[in-house]
Order: structure tokens, then sequence, then C-alpha cells
């Protein structure tokens, strides 16, 4: 190890016994916003998110950071152009305590206007919605075939099985990435989201960084190969804009990770959050049996009830009053979007999953305003041909073992989640 190399990691080091000694004891001292990312919340962190609603619309931690359960001014802070995701000097926020994070090539999801809309407006055209509709058949020709695989099993594994490769296999089809190199995407974009919040080790920070130079090398090699020979899909069209010098290559490396990560990794954990609730509430899971058709409005519901987004954040960009406090330039509120989900002020009965409800606003599984999830309407489809076809070929289906959670907080999901269903999954039945 170089002289350099030594230093930098003795700096990370340093920074993540401090960041773990600062959160222990703040956490300790009752800072609530410290606590979102405490793992004794993970399991049911809606307990979590009721505290801080009945601290008041809009709730300091100890650390200076605010946080918000409340359905309007978590929908607020997104629309409000005068926060940003960025820090006001430009510089991604980090964790809550600032902890360090191995730094990939930012996603326009990381980034603020003028940035953000230009590299949003050249991957938008992917995700046009008359093209993700013809995506239909193709997504049920692969549902049917991943359920193909099991059937006769007495058991699988709902997450692994189903869940996890769908999403994948749909999104590299988008991007064009090449069968080959999607085996350890799964592994990849845990690793990736698991580092959003901050890192927790030596090891974490290695993982990041090995698993963001790997695929920073695929996009490389993709967009040579895409330059001279450009086809119908994403990377083509960011290679082009390479070439026309609307982006960097590092924008194209940052767009696309962005784009591969988020397009599996929110619909993995919408399969697995919303096949727990449909199959935790026997009740609802009999009525889409029942009525197939309502599988789209079972797939809203499992985003609003169970949120694979739980939080994000935004930055002050400039003093702004907000439910009657001041929030000063550089100051962060963590928008939590699933409590906003759960607010009894925008939603009847908000702690009932109920695939017919029929009041109340959009969730904020998806964010609002410019960061509105591009993918909402992929994702969307996908969940809702699972969910039908599950009650159509599976009807008998139900869990068969404690699912394993994921080790994260403001992304949600299930890591396994092993199920059983009495009648062999054939097709047509």
């Amino acid at each position: 190890m170089n002289n350099s190399s030594a230093v930098a990691s003795f700096w990370l080091r340093s920074r993540l016994r401090a960041g773990r000694a600062a959160t222990w004891l703040l956490s300790e001292l009752g800072d609530l916003v410290v606590q979102l990312e405490h793992p004794r919340w993970r399991d049911n962190p809606y307990p979590l998110y009721e505290q801080i609603r009945q601290r008041g619309p809009l709730y300091r931690g100890l650390s200076g950071t605010w946080a918000t359960s409340s359905f309007t001014l978590c929908n607020q802070v997104l629309r409000d152009r005068r926060f940003g995701v960025t820090t006001v000097g430009g510089r991604g926020q980090g964790g809550l305590l600032g902890a360090p994070v191995p730094t990939p090539p930012a996603g326009f999801v990381e980034l603020d206007p003028p940035d953000h809309t230009r590299l949003r407006r050249l991957a938008m055209p992917a995700f046009n919605p008359k093209r993700l509709e013809a995506y239909r058949p193709r997504v049920r020709a692969i549902v049917d075939s991943l359920l193909d695989k099991v059937s006769g099993r007495e058991s699988f594994d709902l997450v692994q099985d189903l869940g996890t490769p769908l999403p994948i296999t749909v999104i590299s089809d988008l991007l064009g990435i090449p069968d080959a190199e999607r085996g350890a995407f799964a592994e990849y974009g845990e690793v990736i989201i698991e580092g959003f919040n901050g890192v927790s080790s030596m090891r974490q920070a290695r993982e990041v960084t090995a698993v963001t130079e790997h695929l920073v090398a695929l996009f490389d090699r993709l967009l040579r190969e895409r330059a001279v020979e450009p086809g119908d899909d994403v990377i083509s069209t960011l290679a082009t804009a390479v070439g026309e010098e609307r982006m960097t290559a590092r924008e194209l490396h940052g767009t696309a990770l962005l784009l591969l990560v988020a397009g599996f990794e929110t619909t993995v954990n919408l399969i697995g959050n919303g096949m727990r609730a449909l199959l935790e509430h026997p009740e609802q899971w009999a009525r889409l049996r029942a009525k197939p058709e309502l599988a789209a409005a079972a797939v809203e519901e499992a985003l609003r009830y169970d949120s694979p987004v739980q939080s994000t954040s935004r930055v002050a960009h400039t003093e702004v009053e907000l439910a009657g406090q001041t929030i000063k330039p550089g100051q962060t509120v963590v928008a939590i979007l699933a409590g906003g989900n759960r607010d009894p002020q925008a939603y009847e009965r908000p702690e009932r999953f109920d695939i017919t409800r029929e009041a109340g606003p959009e969730h904020l599984a998806f964010a609002s305003g410019i960061h509105y999830c591009l993918g909402a309407r992929l994702a969307r489809i996908e969940g809702e041909i699972v969910f039908r076809t599950l009650a159509e070929r599976l009807p008998s289906l139900r869990q068969a073992g404690t699912p394993e959670r994921r080790d994260t907080s403001a992304i949600r999901g299930l890591r396994t989640f092993p199920v059983t269903a009495a009648v062999a999954a054939q097709r047509g039945q």
C-alpha cells in the first residue's frame, strides 16, 4: 500500500469510528432521526415514524437534522425548489451524520438542476409510457418462464426465484446489457444500495468501490461498442449523447449505474413487500384471487403500505420557513415517505392493508416533484403482472418460513421469502 492509500485508509477508519460513536451517543440520548438507521427498527420502523409524528409536523434531532412523517410536509419539501439533493457547496449529503461514502459517478437523482434536468431528459425516452406498455408481453413471458422453473417444487423463494431475476432481466434488456453480464447484478445492487446510507466498515467500503469499478468498466466497454454499432437500447442512446457532447463519459457511467440499480431494486422490494403483505392478510389475498384484475390496485396499496423507499433527504439551499420552523441554508430535512404514506391526516385507517382502498392522495413511494421516479411506470407494470399471475397460477400460495430482511433502513425489502403452494405452477391454471 502506498503512502496516499495508507493515509486514505487511516482517514476512512477514523471517520468510521467517529461516526459510529456519534450515532450511538445521539441514539442513546433519544435522537429519533439517528434512530432511523438503527437495526432494531428494521423489522418494523412504523412505530418510530409515529413517534416522530407525535413530536409535531417537523421534528429536529440532536444532530441538527430535521425530519417529518407528515404527508403534506413530505410532499411540500420534495416539490419545493428551495431544497436540493446536494449541499450548498454542491457535494453529496452522505449519511445522516455525514458518514463517509465511496463516491461512484453521480446519477441525475443525486444532482440538482440544471445538470439533473439535462441528464434526466436524455434518459427519459427509454421510459416513454407507450414503450413501456409494449413491454407487457415480454414481462408476462419472463414471469411465466420463472414460474415454470419452480413448477412442481414443494417450496421456492419468492424473492430469489422470481422477485429478483424478473426486474434484472427487464432493465438489462432496456439498457442493452448482454446476458453474460447479468449473473451478479443482484449482488451488486445490494452492495450499492446498502452503501447509500453511508458505509459502516472498511470491508463495505472496499465492496462498494470494487462493484462500482466493475460496472464502470462494463459501461465503458459498452460505450465503445455502441458508438461503433448502436442498437435500440438506452446505452446506445446515451453513447450517442456522449458522441454529441451532450453528456460526458462519467455522466454516462452515473446515469447507467442509476438506471440499472434503481431499475430493479425498487421492483424487487415492491414484489417482496407486497406479496408478504398479501399473504399476511389472507382476506386481501382471497380478494385478489377472486378478482385478479385488482392486481394494479394491489400494487398501489403495497407501495403505500410498505414502501420500498422509506425516506429521502433534501438540503435547504436558502432559508425556508416550514411548519413554523426556520430551516437554515445547509440544513437537512429527512422526508419519511413511508411515514407520510401512513399519515392519518392523508389516509383513513392508514395502518390497514386494503387493496380496495379508494380514498386518499397518490402515495409518496416514488417521491414527488422533479425527482419523481423515472421508472415508476415500469415498476408498476412488473408488480401488476407478478401479483396477477401468482393469483391465477398459484392461488394456494402461502408463506413457508421466516423471510430474511435486508440490512438497510432507507431502502426496505426482503433478501429471502420462502413460500409454498399445494398446486404445481402450471400455466393456464
